[in-house]
């Protein structure tokens, strides 16, 4: 079976659960946690004989086992119970609630549709981009707003081709979403480096990529899709639930991918005694940022700065909100994809380009306008006034 034959049957079954109230993120939500549990009960199984990590009282074969309402219950109980676990059970079952209503359709989506299948007998290209596809028609529902997670994969691929990672090296990406960035950079590696070494090969799978995610919801769906694609396993998913910004997470890493939540400022609201609201912006303060600011376009330029390693060989691409999001707050891909490739074929670039100086601590971030073969383009210097002459020796970063 190939991608899209996969895809289709589970959305035709999304369909039906509509009917019922599940909205089509809910169905994504309920279809990784089956997954995961279908997953896990194979790898326990001949040729892997691994160690599931799943209590055998919630394992996938204790759901085949029950029908009706009893199956109901027991997978209301399996989540709550396995949602109370640390490591990457919390990660994906964390807050779990069953949203079906219907127990047959419960029995039918666990029978018919996923233990029908062999999934981790399936090439990676089958499963990863079956669930990739469910996660863009998700994306495509402007009801559900999952489209704010979700980066158009066209300017993913342009942006990865752009920084083109290479074997060994470490990417990130701090505000991952769905984690398109983190497994496109893996696809880019292992197209390119066909005789990759056992440690090149575990390093890739286990230790290359690292993404953060505020949203738990969205975590969980992105640790499935890592997982789907070959990155990480049941034991170790490279996501990270925190807020990026809160701190310096101090590890460094060779490239940085991102399209973070640009456009909007912190703030909070604060009801006093006498009734009244005010508006507070949420200052974001860190010994490692050049300037205190609530805008998180700024924020997060600061905090790439710091995740690069410096004196190493260091790229960082962030996609530009106004290429992938309009007034609506509705993502755009044509409009994106069409930015990119004026990087590629037209006559002008607009490119935003950052490296380190000042062993790290002082970024210089440039963009970039004019013909792609300009000499000496305009230069925005954002860096404290401090140790000029250092500053002077600096040459323009390439992009």
């Amino acid at each position: 079976m190939n991608a899209s034959t996969l895809v289709q049957k589970l959305w035709n079954y999304c369909n039906v659960l509509r009917d019922d109230g599940m909205s089509y993120g809910d169905y994504v939500e309920q279809l990784t946690y089956l997954l995961f549990l279908k997953m896990a009960d194979e790898r326990s199984r001949p040729p892997y004989s691994q160690a599931s990590i799943i209590p055998a009282d919630y394992a996938w074969p204790s759901l085949l086992a029950k029908d009706g309402d009893d199956l109901f219950d027991h997978y209301r109980h399996a989540l709550d119970e396995l949602g109370k676990s640390k490591g990457t059970l919390g990660l994906i079952f964390g807050k779990a609630q069953n949203k079906f209503q219907d127990p047959a359709k419960l029995r039918r989506l666990v029978v018919d549709l996923i233990d029908a299948e062999n999934w981790s007998a399936l090439g990676v290209d089958v499963k990863g981009d079956a669930y990739e596809g469910l996660l863009e028609k998700n994306a495509q529902d402007t009801k559900s707003g999952a489209g704010q997670y979700f980066t158009p994969r066209a300017l993913i691929q342009a942006m990865v081709d752009c920084v083109a990672p290479k074997a060994g090296e470490t990417v990130c990406d701090p505000a991952c979403g769905t984690g398109g960035f983190l497994f496109t950079a893996y696809n880019h590696i292992a197209q390119h480096n066909a005789n990759l070494t056992r440690d090149q090969k575990h390093h890739l799978k286990e230790s290359a990529f690292t993404g953060y995610e505020l949203v738990q919801a969205t975590a969980r769906v992105r640790a499935m899709n890592l997982l789907l694609h070959g990155i990480g396993s049941e034991k170790n998913v490279p996501v990270k639930v925190a807020d990026a910004l809160a701190a310096d997470p101090g590890e460094r890493f060779n490239i940085v991918l991102a399209n973070p939540p640009f456009g909007k400022k912190s703030s909070t609201q604060i009801e006093g005694a006498d009734g009244k609201r005010t508006t507070e912006k949420d200052v974001i303060e860190r010994d490692d940022f050049w300037a205190t600011t609530s805008n998180k376009q700024l924020n997060f330029v600061q905090h790439i700065k710091t995740l690069l390693k410096v004196n190493g060989p260091c790229r960082c691409r962030i996609a530009r909100q106004r290429a992938v999001r309009g007034r609506c707050g509705r993502n755009h891909p044509a409009k994106a994809v069409a930015r990119v490739r004026a990087a590629y074929t037209a006559p002008a670039t607009n490119r935003l380009v950052l490296r380190p100086g000042c062993e790290g601590q002082c970024p210089v971030l440039r963009q970039e306008t004019g013909k792609r073969n300009a000499v000496d383009p305009p230069t925005l210097d954002l860096r404290p006034a401090h140790q000029p002459a250092f500053h002077a020796q600096d040459q323009p970063a390439e992009p």
